[in-house]
């Protein structure tokens, strides 16, 4: 309670950083902000090409196969952007680490936030799709504000854990890119969790990842609310909980030692 007081109080703080965090990050060059949507877009381009056109693969669960895929592919470049640009924030923001009045623990939602403003853009875009291929809109496609929390939420755990490291252990942010690089393929973005054994799914469906792009098709596909699936929202919101325990473990321990390794 009194961390969520804090976030409270430092709302505007919190919102002015996150702007600005957001306008320096794509600072500097020719396109500015466009970079932010180029390199996801042709990244989902060229999945589309290589399963639809020259996989040939067809419609699952009854949907084209482009709603099916952008469904589990833009929550994931939400995710990957989040933790990614996220975990080296007390590096970045070493100059407001000795600043002994500013609250260095709000820094990590400042990236998640930043990152945010790119996803909602995606979610239009996501929507768009939909639209095009004949989908109509319903009530349950508000459900996407939940599982977009759920990947903040979950970004922002993991953030607690490396980004405390990193300082002391700058190998953490490759070893975090090898680990989302590996975490893609073994989420069920491009194939269907129905193709593993039956004995087997319960392994990918540990991957918190896999709750939220299931949630994403679900939401637009499957028309199913996260409470219907109360077994594995239980599973997500308590691995949340274990995370967050460590995050905050580490931070806590760590924390005052910053500034003498920044």
């Amino acid at each position: 309670m009194q961390r969520i007081k804090e976030l409270f109080n430092n709302k505007s703080l919190i919102w002015n950083f996150a702007k600005n965090d957001f306008k320096v990050r794509y600072s500097g060059s020719i396109f500015g902000i466009t970079w932010a949507f180029i390199q996801p877009i042709m990244t989902l381009l060229t999945f589309w090409f290589v399963f639809q056109i020259g996989f040939k693969s067809t419609a699952i669960q009854d949907v084209p196969f482009i709603c099916w895929f952008a469904a589990g592919m833009i929550p994931w470049f939400f995710f990957s952007d989040a933790w990614s640009s996220a975990g080296n924030v007390f590096v970045e923001y070493s100059y407001l680490i000795k600043k002994v009045v500013f609250k260095v623990s709000i820094l990590p939602i400042i990236k998640i936030i930043s990152s945010l403003f790119i996803h909602l853009v995606f979610i239009i875009v996501l929507l768009t799709i939909y639209l095009v291929y004949g989908f109509s809109p319903k009530i349950i496609w508000i459900q996407l504000i939940y599982y977009s929390f759920c990947i903040s939420i979950l970004a922002l755990a993991l953030t607690l854990i490396t980004s405390s490291i990193v300082p002391f252990f700058k190998d953490i942010s490759n070893i975090v890119t090898i680990i989302l690089q590996f975490g893609m393929w073994l989420t069920p973005i491009m194939w269907s969790y129905n193709m593993v054994p039956l004995k087997y799914q319960v392994f990918f469906k540990l991957n918190p990842m896999y709750y939220i792009v299931e949630g994403y098709r679900d939401t637009l596909i499957n028309h199913v609310w996260f409470w219907q699936r109360y077994n594995q929202t239980t599973w997500f919101w308590l691995i949340i909980l274990v995370l967050f325990l460590l995050g905050a473990t580490f931070y806590k321990k760590l924390k005052p030692h910053f500034a003498d390794v920044i």
